[in-house]
């Protein structure tokens, strides 16, 4: 996973209360065993007419909003069933942080376990947001050693983050990764304990 250290992105507002994970990442693209890919099914439903085509009035399909990573979303966001897709698809689509009021404990796990980092405001923080994000072309920097997002259009808010998932985006681990760093008294141990066979 990519370390989130200082990071300086365009954002999208998604100004919708309770969205969830089917929302993010209908059902029927669930078949895919990779976990790559999904990026191009997030918000189907929202993003595409019935012929295939963009919807005009959707607003991540606005172009001011292209090539955005941060997401600013309503209250609320990511509930419904537990599908680790949803985050596999905002990250495929190039979102590296989410930021809304509140979020379903299980996306909220999911998103940290993925390498995207879900920022929690409070609902005031969240709608002076959404409000000065407005102009096109808006941009963040959210400064995760520090726990600081800022614009230079003036918001700043600080926000709170557990010390083990801090850590690990910070380092750009995963739990994997955390493992592996123990590969060397694994292997040890290994040696001193082989297995006898009869």
């Amino acid at each position: 996973m990519e370390p989130i250290t200082i990071y300086k992105g365009k954002t999208a507002v998604l100004n919708r209360a309770n969205v969830d994970t089917d929302q993010i990442i209908p059902k029927q693209f669930l078949k895919r065993i990779e976990r790559t890919g999904f990026g191009q099914f997030l918000f189907y439903n929202w993003r595409f007419n019935d012929d295939g085509t963009e919807r005009e009035d959707f607003e991540l399909n606005r172009p001011e909003v292209k090539d955005s990573t941060i997401l600013i979303a309503g209250d609320n966001f990511g509930c419904g069933s537990s599908r680790e897709h949803a985050p596999w698809s905002l990250l495929d689509y190039g979102f590296k942080i989410v930021i809304s009021s509140s979020f379903a404990d299980i996306f909220h796990q999911n998103c940290l376990k993925n390498g995207i980092l879900p920022i929690k405001l409070s609902e005031e923080e969240l709608e002076q947001l959404m409000e000065e994000a407005q102009v096109p072309g808006y941009a963040l920097e959210v400064d995760l050693p520090n726990q600081v997002v800022k614009s230079d259009k003036g918001f700043q808010a600080s926000f709170d983050i557990h010390p083990y998932w801090k850590e690990m985006l910070v380092n750009g681990w995963d739990e994997i990764s955390i493992t592996l760093q123990y590969d060397g008294h694994i292997s040890e141990y290994e040696k001193k304990n082989k297995a006898v066979t009869v």
